[in-house]
This record gives C-alpha cells, structure tokens and sequence, in this order.
C-alpha cells in the first residue's frame, strides 16, 4: 500500500471573476522513502495540491477527490485527526519561509514547540533537541543560532530553519514547496543536498514541488509534470531526461542552461478559468495538430519504465509513430 494516495484530486477557489480551478483530477502516489518532484511553471496547481493535502486550503478553497495518507482518509477527516497527522506525521516546508517563521520567537523555541508537542518531550529536553536538528540542518554553531531571531537571517539559513521545523516532529512523509525559491545556485544546492540526506537518513518519503526541472533531477526518484492542474506525464527521472513524451515536458528541458541552445517557452500559462475543452498545451505547443484543441487527451503509456505516461494525443495508440514528440506534424485524436 501507497503511504501516500491521491486520487482524482480537484481543488478550486471561489474569486470575484468566478471559480478558478486550480487542480483538476490529479492522481498520483508515493511510497515509502520514495521522492517524489512535482515540477511545473507557476499556476500549474503544485502548491494548491500539497495544502489540500494537510487540509491547509484557505477558506474560499474546496478540494474533491480523495487523499489516502497511510490508509486514512484526509480529506474528510475533522480538525483533530488533522491535527494529529500534520507535523507528526507530514511536515511541510512552505514556499514563504519568512511568512513561516515566527519574528517574535528564537528560532530554536519554534523547533522546541514542535519537538515538545509532537515528540512528548520536557522544555529542556525539547531545546537540546531542537539545537540537534538545527545542527543537523546546516545551521552552526547550533547553541547560538538556537537563540536567534530568523528576521536578521539570509534567505538561505532561512529555509534551513523551516527545513528544522518540519523534520523535528520526525514525519514520516515531507511536502517540500519550492525548498530553494530565492536562493542562488550555491545555496540551493546546499539546502537540497541537505534536504535529501536527512530524508534518506530518516527513511522519510518526501513530495517536491519546483518550477525547475534541473534543481530535482539529482534527488526525485520520479518525475510529475504539472500544466494547468494536470498532471501530463509522469516517469522515472530517467524516462523524463532521456525519454520526454510530452511536448511540454519536452519544452521544460529545453529552457535548461547546460543542454545546448537555450529555448524559451512561448506565450503563458492559460487562465484557469477560461481552459477549453482540448490540452491546455495545445495554443503554445509546436506539435499541436488538429484534434489537440477539441478534446483533452488521456494518460497514454509512453517509452520506457512501467509507470511512464503522458496526457498527449501523439502517444494515442493509433497516432501515426512519426507525428510522436519530436517528428513532426498532422491529424490524430478526434
């Protein structure tokens, strides 16, 4: 069984220009001790997926679908068993580390609160923990920077302490939302790095979100693309590298620096609440052909490992093999 299961997870948000949906039908698991990157540009629904899944919506957010963590049922679960489930059981990282962190307390009491809630331990045994993972994480010497304020703080160090809070209470599965948003290349590598070792040392699965493909390839065991609230494709790192199936995904690699002529991806994501019936690709996609505008494609198997898969009409099985990504153009789908 799947530690973590979501299944057909829609979450939408009630604004005065109408209803956006953010996430539509997004269904994916993750198993013990697996990563799992989910990687797409902004408004691709990543973010509102990981606070539907800790029931962190605010409060014009709705979320349908089901999310299975552990066998139990989160999305109809109350407050409480909520409460027993977030930190404990799955830590977060948000995006806005300084909006995550406390101004008024020192850092190493926001770990301690933690710790003592979670873990059941005194004050003083709470502390000392709380300087262990401190240290754990990068941030040295410990015993000082546990009597620190986070407001003087780089953005680097920052993280390093929201990354502290979210493993103190030893959670078995940690959603990480843009872990090196703002950072420089250095940093964020520091911080992943980090990141993945204490995942691995912990035997924790771990969800991360990115708009990078780059900054997860050396620590996701698989890949999931994310385009306006779909997931459309979905592999191992090694299928998404080597073998992207969909155009998009595709597009993703191309705008990497180090692999060859730098290729922009035109236009913009589209609005949400304006999406058609075909790929929500299709008006930026080079490949798109004729049927992509009239209705949207299902999760077709693709090359490579089982469990690869794209939402395109090119790998729709009686798609000619040569309009596949990267052979041309024509007339396939409905």
């Amino acid at each position: 069984m799947a530690l973590l299961a979501v299944a057909d997870l829609s979450v939408s948000f009630r604004t005065p220009g109408g209803v956006l949906t953010a996430v539509r039908g997004m269904s994916f698991d993750v198993q013990a001790g697996e990563t799992v990157a989910i990687v797409g540009e902004s408004g691709s629904g990543k973010s509102a997926a990981l606070l539907a899944i800790l029931g962190l919506l605010p409060s014009n957010g709705h979320a349908a679908g089901s999310v299975r963590f552990g066998g139990q049922e989160l999305l109809t679960a109350g407050a409480a068993a909520l409460g027993r489930v977030r930190g404990r059981q799955i830590g977060m990282v948000f995006q806005d580390a300084s909006g995550a962190l406390n101004p008024t307390m020192t850092v190493g009491a926001q770990v301690a609160e933690v710790a003592a809630r979670h873990l059941d331990l005194g004050p003083r045994a709470a502390l000392a923990y709380a300087r262990a993972v401190l240290g754990a994480v990068g941030l040295e010497p410990p015993r000082r920077r546990a009597g620190e304020y986070p407001g003087r703080w780089s953005g680097g160090m920052r993280r390093r302490a929201a990354l502290a809070i979210a493993l103190a209470g030893r959670p078995r599965l940690l959603l990480a939302d843009e872990p090196t948003a703002g950072l420089d290349a250095t940093v964020a590598r520091a911080v992943l790095d980090r990141l993945d070792r204490l995942r691995s040392e912990a035997g924790m699965a771990a969800v991360l979100v990115s708009h990078d493909l780059g900054v997860v390839a050396s620590v996701a065991d698989r890949v999931l693309i994310a385009y306006a609230g779909r997931i459309v494709e979905q592999g191992s790192v090694g299928d998404i590298f080597a073998r992207a199936a969909h155009p998009y995904t595709a597009a993703l690699l191309g705008a990497l620096p180090g692999r060859g002529v730098l290729r922009p991806i035109p236009g913009g994501t589209p609005d949400p609440r304006y999406l058609g019936p075909g790929c929500a690709f299709a008006a930026r996609c080079h490949q798109a052909v004729r049927g992509c505008a009239l209705a949207e494609p299902a999760a077709y198997p693709a090359p490579g490992e089982d469990g690869h898969s794209a939402r395109c009409w090119l790998w729709h099985p009686d798609a000619p093999a040569p309009l596949r990504p990267g052979r041309g153009g024509g007339h396939v789908g409905p």
